[in-house]
């Protein structure tokens, strides 16, 4: 067992640069500035609303904490850079074996933990085991193809895998390492130990997470001390922030054109999708995973006309106009910032075009009422915005209004997530995507996943050459073929439009005009409004 260093972290001055009053001389605006930045040293730090998902959840990585890679407290041995690219973080270099399966790390060497011990292979080992044996525990990081994990030196680790698994990198990034010698499952929920910049100095729950720099961290110190995520409803968060009392405040993209004073509203990067499933199937019954009988499909969405026509013929501008200001582009698939992405594209509004689809469909607008049928059967469906997100539920209305251009009714409703697993087989659903691995397609597309539970393949997609392209991007003993066959799965499943994407979000912040968040550092943001902002939180600094 490693020998424990017990330090304790006292609280370090705070540096932030505020404006002075006009009319001083330079070397007095100096000094009066330099006299605010001390007041500020034993202040409050920067104060954050981020969103309340960083509080529904453990902190713990053994149980998927940060698992889109945000390292401010724990580390894993990989991270994502801003150009999407994976680079060392505890680790200094990699090799993967020609089978692909074998992965040896290099690790960091005179690296402590916020306890003062010391991370070694050791540490590495203990958490990939410690996950391995409860993987029920953790549902963000699949390590069901890890053999064995050994420490071949204190800083050399070797993973076996059972079979091929190209997407084992984006394994390694989402599961940050715990200390061996400390972990204490109840204990880390709220007060993780970890290599990163911060940690946790208090935790209240439901209402704040107070994060102080790390002493003992190996890199360069963080600027900013002391950093409070708190926990509000959006509304209040907002007004919080016009009264000053916040540095950071994530907004819906409806606040994006209002006006704060001494803060100004950025919109971020993003590799997050908006996008609206529609059932393949017609309306039937099946078998689920566990032998019952539950109803799938729709008569409308089923037919590739009408998915065709949406996709082509609706506007994604105007309704993101309508639905966030404007903020968001337009997007036909993934983001071209994921390299494993589609980069096809191709026009939208083409109204005509989509119309003699339908038509020739046999979808006439025979009683003049605005809306299609073909023969009893309306041209209408329901589309639900899950989970009470307004954002959600504004891009489907917006939707329903350009979709009357084509004859095509959608009526837009709420539900819980609860209800959504009940709903999602038979109507449209709003869901957000967005992450580094490619594994998402796996979920959206691959046949055998139909009804077995969770939120995969909900339309009920079936198509052997698509399962065949996953199987082979999935075992693919390196990335250029593994980003290749992965392409293909999309090429050939978008062609049949299950899916109808819509937009890809940016993300919108109000930020203090005299906080610097590094905007260089910044990596495009994965999927959950809010936090990410947080991946490059020792990089922040006063202005």
């Amino acid at each position: 067992m490693k020998k424990k260093v017990v330090s304790i972290l006292c609280l370090t001055t705070m540096l932030m640069a505020v404006f002075t009053g006009c009319g001083a001389d330079q070397s007095e605006e100096t000094k009066q500035t330099d006299e605010v930045k001390e007041t500020k040293q034993t202040d409050d730090g920067v104060r954050a609303y981020v969103g309340g998902t960083i509080f529904e959840s453990s902190l713990d990585p053994i149980k998927g904490a940060m698992s889109y890679g945000y390292p401010f407290i724990n580390e894993a041995l990989l991270e994502v850079n801003p150009d999407s690219e994976y680079v060392g973080d505890l680790a200094t270099d990699w090799k993967v074996s020609d089978d692909a399966l074998t992965y040896t790390f290099n690790l960091k060497e005179n690296v402590k933990f916020s306890d003062g011990s010391d991370f070694d292979a050791e540490d590495v080992v203990f958490t990939y085991k410690t996950v391995k044996e409860n993987q029920a525990n953790n549902e963000n990081v699949d390590l069901t193809r890890l053999d064995k994990v050994t420490a071949l030196d204190n800083h050399t680790v070797e993973f076996k895998l059972s079979e091929a698994y190209s997407p084992f990198l984006d394994t390694i990034a989402m599961l940050q390492i715990v200390p061996s010698d400390a972990y204490d499952s109840e204990l880390f929920d709220t007060q993780p130990i970890g290599t990163g910049a911060y940690k946790v100095s208090q935790y209240d729950a439901n209402q704040q997470i107070i994060l102080e720099a790390n002493d003992q961290y190996y890199g360069d110190a963080p600027e900013i001390k002391k950093v409070t995520l708190v926990a509000m409803e959006q509304e209040a968060a907002f007004s919080a922030a016009k009264s000053g009392e916040l540095d950071i405040v994530m907004v819906g993209a409806n606040y994006s054109k209002e006006k704060v004073d001494g803060m100004t509203a950025t919109n971020f990067e993003t590799m997050d999708v908006r996008n609206i499933s529609l059932p393949v199937n017609p309306t039937m019954t099946a078998k689920d995973s566990e032998g019952n009988e539950v109803v799938v499909g729709n008569d409308v969405t089923s037919d590739k006309a009408v998915r065709e026509a949406l996709s082509i013929g609706i506007n994604r501008q105007e309704i993101i106009d309508n639905a966030f200001n404007g903020v968001g582009k337009p997007a036909v698939n993934f983001t071209d910032n994921l390299v494993w992405a589609s980069i096809e594209t191709y026009e939208d509004g083409r109204v005509d075009e989509a119309i003699k689809l339908l038509e020739d469909a046999g979808w006439e607008d025979s009683d003049n009422d605005g809306i299609r049928e073909k023969g009893d059967l309306k041209c209408t469906f329901d589309v639900y915005s899950p989970g009470g997100d307004q954002d959600r539920y504004n891009l489907a209305v917006a939707l329903a209004e350009n979709a009357k251009n084509l004859g095509i009714d959608i009526q837009v409703k709420t539900a819980t997530w609860d209800e959504v697993t009940t709903l999602q087989n038979t109507a449209g659903i709003v869901w957000g995507w967005g992450q580094y691995s490619p594994t998402v397609l796996y979920s959206l597309f691959k046949s055998d996943l139909f009804l077995t539970g969770g939120y995969d393949n909900v339309v009920g997609y079936k198509n052997d050459v698509v399962d065949q392209k996953i199987d082979e991007a999935l075992t693919a003993n390196n990335q250029e073929d593994a980003i290749a066959a992965w392409k293909e799965v999309q090429k050939i499943a978008d062609a049949d439009y299950p899916e109808l994407y819509l937009v890809n979000i940016e993300h919108c912040f109000f930020i203090n005009d005299n906080l610097d968040i590094s905007m260089d550092t910044q990596i495009p943001h994965p999927h959950g409004h809010g936090s990410p902002i947080v991946c490059n939180m020792k990089d922040w600094k006063y202005k």
